[in-house]
């Protein structure tokens, strides 16, 4: 199975007035194709910081980092940009929908930069808003849907470009206890499909879905344990 991604000797430094944090010392892992990988830890352990890395929103101080086997090191901003658009889908906990736009205009987005014919973008769209059970929300506004139907759009706009690897970020933290259940539910659906998902969760009840626990102390990976329903499926 190949390494989606693959980590060596992550560092993140922030200065700021004279005071260096040290969010990540020296994090290495490893991630293959497929798995379901939960990273846990208290707050300011550095979850986010690792999450931001892997996603290329934010680049590492130290260390190296490839995504689908392509080197990060020294891009420049459209090179990733670029990459992240291709190969990365991003689901937020705070949605990060448009509200100007509509359900089916805001899956859409991820597609319009890569020049896809109209006839395609409709397909692909529709078929991941089926996935997410939202297709015959397409043509509302976010403001007018519920949080957890807000949050079943993030996640087929992560969906649509057909990413290597989808990166989750407290995805229930501002949804009720019945509607994050349902998203999770979902994200394992979209696993045993074959989707390769990192997700950041404080809950653990959460993060027992994955079929892996990450758990960071600061900016460290202090504990890794692959889950028993894995070795019992293995076994």
């Amino acid at each position: 199975m190949k390494n989606v991604v693959t980590m060596k000797n992550i560092h993140k430094r922030y200065d700021s007035q004279q005071i260096e944090t040290h969010a990540l010392q020296g994090v290495s892992l490893e991630i293959s194709q497929g798995e379901f990988v939960a990273i846990t830890g208290p707050s300011g352990c550095g979850k986010s910081t690792l999450l931001s890395i892997m996603g290329l929103m934010d680049s590492a101080s130290e260390g190296d980092y490839q995504i689908a086997q392509i080197p990060t090191k020294n891009l420049k901003v459209d090179q990733r940009t670029q990459i992240r658009n291709e190969h990365i889908g991003y689901v937020f906990q705070s949605f990060n929908l448009i509200d100007s736009l509509t359900v089916f205009e805001n899956v859409a987005l991820p597609l319009e930069h890569r020049n896809i014919k109209a006839k395609e973008i409709k397909q692909r769209v529709e078929e991941v808003l089926a996935q997410v059970d939202m297709a015959h929300r397409q043509s509302y506004r976010p403001n007018q849907l519920s949080g957890g139907q807000q949050q079943r759009i993030a996640i087929a706009r992560a969906l649509v470009g057909k990413p290597d690897l989808i990166l989750v970020d407290e995805p229930t933290g501002n949804l009720d206890s019945k509607n994050g259940d349902q998203v999770m539910a979902l994200l394992e659906n979209l696993n045993k499909n074959g989707s390769t998902i990192v997700m950041v969760t404080h809950d653990s009840r959460y993060s027992r879905c994955a079929n892996r626990q990450i758990q960071l102390l600061d900016g460290k990976i202090v504990t890794e344990q692959v889950m028993p329903q894995v070795v019992q499926g293995v076994a």
